[in-house]
């Protein structure tokens, strides 16, 4: 039963078709690690992976994360240069915002907090001045 369940769900990841970066979520995607950078100078390490996609105005993202009570973390978003202004939002599972540490500079935008309490998070990523733009979220913990 275990092994039909694997086959299961490894035909349905082969199945899925994998998207390639688009050159506007690479230089965002640049854009970001540039910021992650001065973090990791106060120890903080690079989580594994990145969220791409595209934001205009009034439509944010949101992205689920899920965090560790006793971390402290930094959601540093990359966007291209037509977003103007960005905001970077943390939201507990109820749906409250979270009190954070923003930073902001044109077409680059970060939060950091430590969690309270372990589990799932949600990110709003809010294109607040400028036009539609690719951006890119990575996060690092320490």
């Amino acid at each position: 039963m275990k092994r039909l369940l694997f086959a299961l769900a490894l035909a349905a990841a082969a199945a899925t078709p994998l998207r390639a970066a688009t050159d506007d979520e690479v230089a965002a995607r640049k854009l970001a690690l540039e910021v992650a950078g001065a973090f990791s100078n106060d120890g903080f390490k690079l989580r594994d992976g990145h969220w791409c996609g595209k934001f205009e105005p009034a439509k944010p993202a949101l992205i689920q994360v899920n965090l560790y009570a006793g971390n402290q973390y930094w959601f540093t978003v990359g966007a291209t240069e037509v977003a103007k202004k960005i905001a970077v939002t943390v939201f507990d599972e109820t749906g409250k915002p979270v009190a954070t540490e923003p930073y902001a500079d044109t077409a680059v935008a970060a939060a950091g907090f430590a969690p309270k309490n372990s589990g799932p998070y949600y990110i709003r990523l809010e294109l607040t001045k400028g036009a539609a733009s690719a951006f890119c979220l990575i996060y690092s913990y320490r």
